[in-house]
């Protein structure tokens, strides 16, 4: 049977199959530090890499746990939510300063919640406190509110959006999850009362080598946002 009629029968043979070295290889995971102002040094594992970015451990991050260890009330004796997690940087702040439950999130890749686990495995005396979950933002909450381990109809005080806003596409699924999960208390961070609160620049940006201007990249805003009075819950 000739080339083409076998073309015909279906039989491409190799034809349409890449190289084996035609795409590059996964990067291997790798370890950034973070120093807390105690003295104590976190080690923080990351995936080698993420289409969804959670291979970079974000400025948002250390400036969030930064922010939290200013003033520990803000988390201690509290439940929190943190989305887009990556390592959990902040989750991990969160659980050692004291907050009742934490709930750290990301994409439900297994080897991200994998390396979300092992962060807080290393952290030490966080488990139970500090729970990772899979999950996909606007998705259905109530796995959250399970891992939460609360009572029936008990949403989260805080929620946590690091370095987040960059996907302009899922805004409105961001939006959804945080009005399903926050709780509508005056003391719940997170609603629609936006208030600035952190406006710190770093020692250098994150992506070094972007264009554009050199402060504006190492700047670091950070905001908090709350329910309006007119939808707290009596």
């Amino acid at each position: 049977m000739s080339p083409v009629s076998d073309v015909a029968d279906g039989d491409t043979g190799d034809l349409f199959q890449d190289p084996e070295d035609y795409y590059p290889p996964t990067p291997p995971p790798t370890t950034q530090s973070h120093t807390l102002a105690s003295g104590r040094v976190l080690t923080l594992h990351l995936v080698g890499y993420s289409p969804t970015e959670a291979h970079h451990l974000w400025n948002g991050s250390r400036v969030v746990s930064d922010y939290f260890e200013a003033d520990p009330s803000r988390v201690r004796g509290r439940t929190m939510l943190e989305l887009g997690a990556g390592a959990g940087l902040p989750s991990l702040t969160a659980g050692i300063l004291g907050a009742k439950r934490v709930v750290v999130t990301d994409f439900p890749d297994v080897e991200i919640v994998q390396t979300m686990q092992k962060n807080v495995d290393e952290a030490g005396d966080l488990e139970g406190v500090v729970v990772p979950v899979g999950y996909v933002w606007g998705a259905d909450v109530v796995p959250l509110f399970e891992a939460l381990g609360g009572g029936e109809g008990e949403r989260f005080d805080v929620l946590v959006l690091a370095d987040l806003l960059f996907r302009h596409a899922e805004h409105g699924k961001l939006v959804d999850t945080i009005e399903k999960a926050l709780a509508r208390r005056r003391d719940a961070v997170a609603g629609f009362v936006v208030e600035q609160v952190v406006d710190k620049r770093m020692e250098k940006p994150l992506f070094e080598n972007d264009p554009g201007d050199l402060e504006v990249q190492k700047t670091v805003g950070g905001y908090e946002v709350r329910w309006p009075e007119e939808k707290l819950e009596a």
